[in-house]
């Protein structure tokens, strides 16, 4: 069946909804919860990331979205060829979307969510990932102990990559145990930081 645009926001008036940037659902609208509840990355931001991300890796077999929200993140990367995608989301109402927008798009098939606190999830998933997608709520400033405890985690391997957005007023270091700061970007009000496990030689 066509998917058809306008009728899809005509039946989610009064839900915000992004597109997805590129790929195989390029241009599909993605509904995202209240945005008092959840801060979704902005188009310039994901295009940013995922520009990024293309000039570093080859490898998207296994993508992890913590913080999911609306779950526009790990949905672009599905729509970019990724293999897989775990989300994890802890309010219901945005695993419910998170949910709904993968049907919509045709991606559930290649997906799973996961909705419980993203501390929680780092002893329940049971996997390395390639990429390690992170768009946490601005309001969060312990932001940097999380990663703390990702980083001594078996999710998180010598060829993972992991990407996370915050804002200039939540400063990160430069590194979290083994993970490296690689690459630092401003756009806009959000920061584009990327990390990757040192190994010792």
């Amino acid at each position: 069946m066509e998917f058809d645009a306008v009728r899809f926001f005509i039946q989610n008036v009064g839900m915000g909804y992004l597109r997805v940037i590129a790929g195989e659902c390029k241009g599909r609208p993605i509904k995202v919860p209240d945005r008092k509840a959840t801060r979704p990355a902005t188009e310039l931001v994901r295009g940013a990331i995922f520009s990024i991300l293309a000039s570093l890796t080859e490898n998207w077999d296994e993508v992890l979205d913590l913080f999911s929200g609306s779950g526009s993140l790990g949905i672009e990367a599905l729509s970019r060829g990724a293999g897989h995608a775990d989300f994890v989301e802890q309010e219901r109402v945005c695993c419910d979307i998170i949910r709904d927008n993968l049907e919509k798009c045709g991606l559930s098939g290649r997906a799973r969510v996961n909705c419980l606190p993203v501390e929680r999830s780092l002893s329940m998933l049971d996997k390395e990932y390639d990429i390690i997608l992170m768009d946490p709520p601005y309001r969060r400033e312990d932001i940097g102990e999380f990663l703390g405890k990702l980083a001594s985690t078996a999710l998180v391997g010598p060829e993972t990559w992991l990407v996370i957005t915050h804002s200039p007023r939540v400063p990160l270091d430069e590194s979290y145990g083994q993970l490296k700061m690689i690459k630092e970007r401003r756009h806009g009000d959000s920061i584009i930081t990327i990390y990757r496990k040192e190994i010792s030689v």
